[in-house]
């Protein structure tokens, strides 16, 4: 199935939009002073990593040069190594040039987001639970962060504080119980997934009996996430968050848990080593 959503095209295109308006100002000063002939160019990636971000990278090409010829040797979402050659362009030398940082800031962090993804999802695999990203995204780069997280095998958490109620700490608190808060969040929102965080056994049992689509323990530690996971027995989802990082990933997953949510897939990503230069790759 397809992780690329009919409403991505959107966002590829206003994103692209936006970023070549911001590198390029009133103009390629510098790629001004190139003569305005054919050229080739190919793109490499420079180290391990999951191929994120090829709309974007195509769109930025194509915005500047719609003849531009893009002939991809790779797939969105496959794991190459050092060194291979993922794409080769035909178009303007002055198109190519313009495009190349911004295709790359796109591509290079994609790639990144998936295929830290798919280092989490790896570590779970066999056991059952999703790996879920969170709103910790690039500003302006949230949609295209949640499909690189689709890329890399992850599922995606809700979009916004729009399109999920989340019951936190504060939400239950104002509402003076978490039953009150569930019913109230139903009565609103009736068409929304209400999402309970709990912080304690007894909390835990409230919000499963107000029949929320899931909860969310918080900082529970090894032995009370094992009791949660006894206690609710798969009637509703649980999701854990927090404090999670890949090493202690697999025995979280291994105690039951149906989600595990890491805003360090999107948060912490360090770019993928890419790079586009004109001509033929040598060899």
């Amino acid at each position: 199935m397809s992780v690329f959503y009919a409403s991505d095209t959107d966002n590829v295109e206003a994103d692209v939009r936006q970023a070549l308006a911001e590198d390029i100002g009133s103009g390629d000063a510098t790629a001004e002073l190139l003569p305005d002939v054919p050229d080739t160019a190919y793109l490499l990636c420079k180290e391990v990593a999951v191929v994120c971000g090829r709309p974007w990278f195509d769109a930025c090409h194509r915005s500047l040069d719609p003849d531009v010829a893009i002939a991809w040797h790779v797939a969105e979402g496959d794991r190459v190594r050092a060194g291979t050659l993922l794409a080769t362009l035909s178009g303007r030398a002055r198109a190519l040039v313009t495009a190349e940082r911004t295709s790359l800031n796109f591509m290079q962090t994609l790639s990144a987001t998936a295929t830290v993804t798919a280092a989490h999802v790896e570590a779970v695999a066999g056991t059952g639970a999703r790996i879920l990203d969170t709103r910790k995204t690039i500003p302006g780069l949230r949609a295209a962060q949640k499909y690189a997280v689709r890329v890399g095998g992850g599922s995606n958490h809700r979009m916004g504080l729009y399109d999920a109620v989340m019951l936190k700490e504060n939400h239950i608190r104002a509402a003076g119980s978490i039953g009150g808060a569930v019913r109230n969040a139903r009565e609103r929102y009736p068409a929304l997934p209400v999402i309970v965080e709990v912080e304690t056994i007894e909390q835990l049992r409230e919000a499963l009996a107000t029949g929320c689509d899931r909860i969310l323990i918080d900082d529970f530690d090894t032995g009370m996430r094992r009791e949660a996971v006894a206690i609710a027995a798969g009637r509703i989802p649980l999701e854990v968050s927090g404090g999670v990082d890949l090493s202690g990933l697999r025995a979280i997953a291994e105690d039951g848990v149906d989600c595990i949510s890491i805003g360090a897939l999107t948060k912490h990503v360090r770019a993928i080593d890419l790079s586009l230069k004109l001509g033929r790759k040598p060899g």
